[in-house]
């Protein structure tokens, strides 16, 4: 070709933009996803990864200054998580700037590795998840949350460590036939800006029932709050989903201490099941470490909140140097719009370990869905150390349980700044309910230099093997405290 025809010749064309992104692409995904089988990830990984232990897991950290946007000056930086030990599933990340996406590709650089030995040729094995850490005045770049396993992620606020799993979803928790657990296929995490103060986060969900669509707006401060939606498209009819599903520890407390020789005086990290009702009503479940598997049901059509609590913020209260379960988040969950019919569900799992979530909490859709199906969801969550939603009436602050002859003996302790008043104290009574079983002896200890009403009784069950109990303060015929609810088992 001579330099006339050079000239003549059209230029050859540049290589098209990548579509820019936006949440409905992952909805629409979401939606053809469901079109199809279920096919599951191959989580087969090379050597020397295929076969870690916990402890050689854990020693693979991130390098200092690796971390994606360390020096962009956003408020934020991710860093992905290597994949190994339980969490060899693949998890793509991919980044959105100013609307495009782009892929994040493995670096063996971003790790130490410590002892283990690496060979020469390791492919792109992609990542297990990704750890989000945020910009605090004076102290660098501190974690926040972690997106990492199945659907699992977990958050904290300013100043705590972390503790209770939240899910995605959750497919027959509890059920005879076993659970499903759906898995975060892919992410898009768009960058943020100074000035924002927030990580949108997006997901494509997959299971063998269902795909979903998950939009998460995360704002970390003194209490990070996550907000949530979630499209669901069901490949099958699904007869039990779980819907701001939390778990965690709980190994033994005041409830039962006798179970277990430890040299700690409480050992768990959320002590009870928060919820308030359609009606206005709070009720407080503490939970307990079981000899058997129990769940119970709490029915309420329009729920206005529900959580697993941390409400003993106190070193002395647990005494571990290591754990500082102190420090460990509540979650709240208030639902927005109509989830429809449903129960809150309390899952109590006999453990021997503090390192099992043993307690879980969620919403279950009375209806399931059926197959085909599509719905939408709507939720925050409070990541806190104390919920914004609070009871204005007294609170159950302590609780022991003990044998009286053939029967049980409960003393509770409610306590209000209203107590304080001696007169209006004294006109305190106790709505005490026992069923099956029948309280035999009750009596109210006022105490307005404590601030409190201590509530002691006697249960008899009879022959009965449970006894569903419920204890609430009145005052004029009128509540004056929480409700308390809680099963007793032989």
């Amino acid at each position: 070709m001579d330099v006339a025809q050079a000239a003549d010749a059209e230029p050859a064309p540049s290589a098209p933009a990548p579509p820019a992104f936006a949440a409905d692409n992952v909805i629409e995904m979401a939606r053809q996803l469901a079109k199809s089988p279920f096919k599951a990830p191959k989580p087969a990984l090379p050597d020397p990864f295929a076969n870690l232990t916990y402890d050689q897991y854990v020693a693979i950290r991130s390098q200092p200054g690796a971390a994606l946007w360390n020096g962009d000056n956003v408020g934020f930086a991710l860093e992905p998580l290597h994949r190994g030990f339980i969490f060899s599933t693949p998890m793509d990340i991919n980044i959105v700037e100013n609307g495009t996406p782009r892929r994040v590709p493995y670096s063996r650089t971003a790790f130490d590795f410590g002892k283990l030995q690496l060979p020469t040729d390791l492919p792109d094995i992609g990542y297990s998840g990704f750890r989000v850490l945020t910009a605090v005045e004076g102290q660098g770049f501190q974690e926040v949350a972690i997106y990492q396993g199945a659907s699992f992620f977990r958050a904290k606020a300013r100043g705590q460590t972390m503790g209770v799993t939240a899910r995605g979803l959750s497919i027959r928790t509890g059920d005879p036939d076993g659970e499903e657990f759906p898995l975060f296929r892919s992410v898009w995490i768009e960058k943020p800006t100074l000035a924002s103060n927030a990580l949108v986060i997006h997901a494509l969900l997959d299971s063998v029932s269902l795909t979903g669509a998950f939009h998460f707006t995360l704002r970390p401060g003194e209490a990070t709050i996550i907000d949530t939606e979630l499209t669901v498209f069901a490949r099958a009819a699904v007869d039990h989903i779980g819907l701001g599903t939390m778990s965690g520890v709980y190994l033994f407390g005041d409830l039962d201490r006798s179970k277990i020789a430890d040299v700690r005086p409480n050992v768990y990290e959320i002590n009870g099941l928060q919820m308030l009702t359609a009606k206005g009503e709070w009720i407080w479940r503490p939970v307990a470490n079981r000899d058997t598997l129990q769940i119970s049901a709490f029915g309420d059509p329009n729920m206005r909140g529900f959580g697993l609590l941390q409400r003993n913020r106190s070193f002395y209260m647990f005494e571990d140097d290591d754990q500082h379960w102190e420090s460990r988040p509540s979650l709240w969950i208030e639902p927005i719009g109509d989830w429809g019919e449903g129960q809150i569900q309390l899952l109590e799992i006999p453990t021997e370990s503090e390192n099992n979530d043993n307690i879980i909490a969620q919403w279950r859709s009375n209806a399931g869905l059926a197959e085909g199906a599509t719905k939408v969801f709507a939720y925050r969550q409070f990541w806190c150390w104390t919920p914004p939603a609070r009871p204005t009436l007294a609170t159950c602050t302590g609780v022991r349980m003990g044998k009286v002859g053939k029967n049980t003996r409960f003393v509770l302790e409610f306590s209000s700044e209203t107590f304080s008043d001696a007169t209006r104290s004294s006109q305190i009574k106790a709505n005490i309910v026992a069923h099956p079983g029948q309280t035999v002896w009750s009596r109210l200890f006022v105490s307005a230099e404590r601030k409190s009403v201590r509530v002691a009784f006697d249960l008899d069950p009879g022959s009965e093997l449970f006894s569903e109990l419920r204890v609430v303060l009145e005052l004029s015929g009128q509540p004056a405290s929480e409700t308390w609810l809680y099963r007793w088992t032989v």
